[in-house]
């Protein structure tokens, strides 16, 4: 399997940040081929001292492989997908991807 992580920082304005992503992005984002999973959170909880979190959302995608997700993110979809994050990542956007290996349920 091979995952996606999109870390976004506090961005300018919370409100106008979940609206957007919500109605718009994710919309975008689910329309990604080959894509499996998908999962996001925008209640980033704070440090176990209570400090802020470095990050205010989350976004998580799950692909096949790193093949899957190369051809998902070069499509049409996937170039919207990139092309969208500017209008409204005001704070940035941090992306991983990453071949996952080893874990399972205890």
């Amino acid at each position: 399997m091979h995952k996606l992580t999109v870390l976004y920082p506090e961005p300018t304005d919370r409100a106008a940040f979940v609206a957007y992503y919500e109605g718009t992005h994710l919309p975008l984002a689910a329309a990604l081929p080959g894509l499996l999973d998908w999962r996001y959170s925008v209640e980033v909880s704070t440090g176990p001292a209570g400090e802020p979190a470095p990050y205010f959302a989350v976004f998580e995608a799950e692909f096949a492989d790193a093949e899957a997700f190369r051809a998902a993110m070069a499509s049409p979809e996937g170039l919207a997908v990139a092309a969208d994050v500017p209008n409204y990542a005001t704070g940035g956007a941090t992306v991983l991807d990453y071949a996952v290996t080893g874990g399972g349920a205890s």
